[in-house]
């Protein structure tokens, strides 16, 4: 059974920092692409980073670009969302996605429907 689990979610000031995990069981994401999300209650799920399976190629949205950082360790079977200068728009549920695909990363990062796998998110509040 394929499972995606979130960590390191809470609560920081704006141009605080935090670094979300991403761990997977029941496979080994060495093959797989790694998405990240977001989704704020009533909006759409965004796509905001990718790295492809080796960890060479990735991607990232506008909204982060600059501040979020994704990485991998494929060893651990773990990746990585490093979110710095954190603003309060950025206050939402994140999630991990996992995906087969050689095209999700970064082709289709930001399509929810690219992803076939999904963590149950973890949440990040960002305020003063």
């Amino acid at each position: 059974q394929y499972q995606l689990v979130e960590s390191g979610g809470g609560s920081v000031q704006p141009g605080g920092s935090l670094r979300l995990s991403c761990s997977a069981s029941g496979f080994n994401l060495d093959s797989w692409s790694i998405g990240w999300f977001r989704q704020a209650p009533g909006k759409e799920r965004e796509g905001i980073a990718c790295v492809n399976e080796r960890g060479t190629s990735m991607n990232y949205a506008d909204s982060v670009k600059g501040r979020f950082t994704v990485s991998r360790d494929n060893a651990k079977n773990m990746a990585y969302l490093q979110m710095a200068n954190l603003k309060p728009e950025d206050t939402t549920t994140y999630y991990c996605a996992a995906d087969y695909s050689i095209t999700a990363c970064p082709t289709y990062f930001d399509s929810p429907r690219t992803w076939a796998n999904w963590g149950q998110g973890t949440q990040v509040a960002v305020s003063s």
